[in-house]
């Protein structure tokens, strides 16, 4: 029996053992060079061309990200873009062609260009200053339309965009539809032509069919802003309609829709506690793929199997990390595969069809070390009133979480919503020693309707009670030091820190918003032309200027900048179109005036954000100066 004791010891021992070398303990990461976490990648934005012959990717000239070509088995690329005063973000492979957006300094007003493969015969294609140009349909997969695009641009008036066939080799519009009704949104069949066509009154959406591009729009489905129901393709027939929607249901579902009978043929998806939110349809196949959905992380479900089976393949493959198929050739021989996590911004991959291979092509970081980069943690907690907020919480690498400087974090938006993926803000910040806390409040989308409708005129109030009731909750768990917590976060993130400073002066003991709203009454006044369909619904979210004054006086922090005593970093870019410039210039004079710390940086050649890659440093850099006087230097 002693003998058997000692043995039950040792193999207990032996256990113990085994797990603590298969689970070893992290150790703090090093500090990294704030330039690490936000310049432009080597190379990133992979594509394959639709013959298979050619990839392209995104890297960096000057300063700022082209776009380059290479052939696929050879070193050599070709830089076919020369942009030096903006970097290149959106673009994508049509025919022989590359197309790419661009704007001037952050005004959203996106034109069109094409370029050859090898980087000659540059065109605008939609050369219209002032004026914003949107691919509705890219016509992949359709014979005919090899050198077509649909374009929707807003010319005729600004508030509204009509479609146009766009001819990228020549540049040639031709008008679809004379939108003498003003419809707002379009969507395609299978052979490109345009069958539904949408239109606001401001609070109700008409979704309005047609059998042929030969007949009239006639009314189809009626709903309220509240509702959800978004056609996204057709069926292999051009008949049926592949939408997601959640009407008489809280959660969004997918549905097969009639639009002869007007109704649905059935639900053929959904999840019972997160809404859908992604249809994906191969038009070469005629086939419907998948459908997809944020959970924690994010989650898909197939109805072909051949696709099904690419992905499982894929996954074990590159075991541990989120994969995505961003694009492939014509002929379906070649594939440019992601694949990443909330620890790496990812790597690309070739993948070949016929053997189900894969080879690496690019590491666009190899600078981020993944494990130096801290875990994301899904999370959860309760707000005041009872509700589920869900979140991610990141903790210094190695650190004890216990009484650590915090930053709270609250997405734009509102209504968006936090994932769990690599993120360089959190990353850096965790970098620096804080935890940061990522909360979906009230009014984050993909959680279902009442959950969203929750907000409905309550920024600054229960919106905000969710991000307070976070740092509370961080309080109690021990993980934050009461007297060391900041905000940050930018547009919607940015007005919730106002918010912040405002009604909870005494929680933070810092704050850095990014191109936030300060005031909901100069805001509403500036908003984009194409945003005024929908004034009515924002006011139904946000609050009328008119009918609900007080409420929003008494939610703008501009108007009562008397409360704030926090030290406060605003970043402003001047060509801002959706929070214009005013609404942190208001902020900053005010404060000033009463003698509050305000350090206030402004980007001449930016707007909702800063893409170029110095400004980024600059803006980045500030902020680890001014937390770290106003947070570090408190330490017990």
């Amino acid at each position: 029996m002693i003998r058997k004791s000692v043995l039950s010891v040792l193999v207990v021992l032996a256990t113990l053992f085994i797990s603590c070398k298969q689970e070893p303990k992290e150790t703090p990461a090093p500090l990294i060079d704030v330039k690490t976490f936000f310049k432009n990648g080597e190379k990133s934005s992979f594509r394959i061309s639709p013959d298979g012959n050619y990839f392209s990717y995104r890297a960096d000239y000057k300063g700022k990200t082209n776009i380059f070509v290479q052939k696929v088995g050879e070193e050599k690329s070709v830089r076919v873009t020369n942009d030096t005063l903006r970097s290149i973000f959106n673009y994508f492979w049509k025919g022989d062609r590359i197309v790419y957006a661009q704007d001037i300094g952050g005004d959203e007003n996106f034109q069109l260009f094409s370029v050859k493969a090898d980087g000659t015969d540059l065109k605008k294609l939609t050369p219209f200053p002032g004026i914003r140009s949107d691919i509705t349909d890219a016509l992949i997969d359709i014979k005919g339309k090899e050198k077509e695009l649909i374009v929707q641009i807003n010319k005729r008036v600004k508030e509204y965009f009509d479609p146009y066939l766009l001819n990228v080799e020549t540049g040639t519009l031709t008008l679809l539809y004379d939108n003498k009704e003003n419809f707002d949104g379009w969507v395609t069949d299978n052979n490109g032509v345009i069958r539904l066509a949408s239109k606001t009154d401001g609070v109700n959406i008409t979704w309005n069919y047609r059998n042929s591009d030969k007949e009239p729009f006639t009314p189809l489905i009626t709903t309220t802003f509240k509702d959800i129901f978004t056609p996204s393709s057709f069926d292999k027939d051009n008949k049926n309609i592949y939408a997601l929607s959640n009407i008489g249901k809280d959660k969004v579902v997918l549905v097969e829709y009639d639009p002869i009978g007007k109704k649905n043929v059935k639900e053929l998806f959904g999840d019972s506690k997160y809404d859908l939110d992604g249809i994906n349809y191969d038009r070469k196949k005629q086939t419907l793929v998948s459908v997809d959905w944020e959970a924690e992380k994010q989650e898909k479900h197939f109805f072909d199997k051949e696709w099904e089976e690419i992905n499982n393949n894929l996954k074990k493959q590159i075991e541990g990390y989120e994969t995505d198929i961003v694009s492939y050739d014509d002929a379906r021989t070649k594939a440019i595969v992601w694949a990443g996590n909330d620890r790496t911004p990812g790597k690309f991959y070739l993948y070949d069809f016929k053997s189900a291979q894969i080879k690496e092509v690019a590491d666009p970081y190899p600078w981020i070390k993944e494990n130096q980069m801290s875990h994301i943690k899904p999370i959860t907690y309760k707000s005041r009133d009872g509700l589920e907020i869900h979140g991610y919480l990141t903790l210094p690498l190695g650190i004890e979480p216990k009484n650590l400087p915090v930053i709270i974090n609250p997405h734009g938006g509102p209504w968006a919503r936090d994932g769990w993926y690599y993120n360089p803000e959190v990353q850096f910040l965790a970098n620096r020693g804080y935890a940061v806390l990522q909360m979906n409040y009230r009014g984050s989308t993909g959680y279902g309707k009442k959950f969203w409708e929750l907000s409905f005129k309550q920024w600054g109030k229960t919106m905000q009670d969710d991000v307070t009731d976070g740092a509370e909750w961080l309080k109690k768990e021990g993980i934050a030091d009461e007297n060391r917590i900041a905000i940050y976060g930018g547009s919607y993130g940015g007005y919730a820190t106002l918010a912040g400073i405002t009604f909870t002066p005494d929680l933070y003991a810092a704050a850095v918003d990014y191109v936030g709203v300060s005031n909901l009454f100069t805001f509403m006044n500036t908003i984009p032309p194409y945003w005024k369909p929908y004034l009515d619904q924002f006011h139904e979210m946000v609050g009328d200027p008119k009918k609900d004054s007080l409420l929003l006086a008494s939610s703008s922090p501009a108007l009562h900048a008397d409360k704030i005593k926090t030290p406060l970093f605003i970043a402003q870019g001047a060509n801002d179109p959706r929070v214009n410039k005013a609404e942190s210039d208001q902020m900053v004079e005010a404060l000033k005036k009463r003698g509050v710390v305000v350090e206030y940086m402004v980007k001449n050649d930016e707007g909702h954000g800063f893409r170029n890659q110095d400004n980024r440093f600059d803006f980045y850099s500030a902020m680890e100066k001014f937390l770290d006087k106003h947070l570090k230097q408190k330490a017990k």
